[in-house]
């Protein structure tokens, strides 16, 4: 069974730091690429940054662009994503999904494209 668990979300401040994490299991880690989303209330699902299976390339929303960070670490089947310098509009919940790819190199930006998702975890920026 195929299971993304995110963690780390919170309350935070205008400016601090957090790094989330989506620990998977029942899957074989390097065969896929793997992307966040966020949704805010009352707000559509968005895409917010995804990462090549082979780790050699990465995307990024315009929003995140220079603040955030994605990364992968295989030995522990786990994606992070780095959030610098975080904004009241980066206050959603945060989803972690995973597309097996047939393409070392290719990042995907639209939810459908991913067979799994986590439950997500919710992160709030207070001013």
């Amino acid at each position: 069974q195929v299971q993304l668990v995110e963690s780390g979300g919170g309350l935070v401040q205008t400016g601090d730091s957090l790094r989330l994490s989506c620990a998977t299991s029942g899957l074989t880690f390097n065969s896929y690429s793997m992307g966040w989303f966020r949704q805010a209330p009352g707000k559509e699902r968005e895409f917010v940054a995804s990462i090549s299976k082979s780790d050699t390339s990465t995307n990024y929303a315009d929003s995140v662009k220079g603040r955030f960070t994605i990364s992968r670490d295989s030995a522990k089947n786990t994606m992070y994503l780095q959030r610098n310098s975080l904004k009241p509009d980066d206050a959603a919940a945060y989803y972690c999904a995973a597309h097996r790819s047939i393409f070392r190199s290719t990042t995907y930006v639209q939810g459908s494209d991913y067979e799994y998702w986590g439950q997500g975890t919710q992160v709030t920026v207070s001013t």
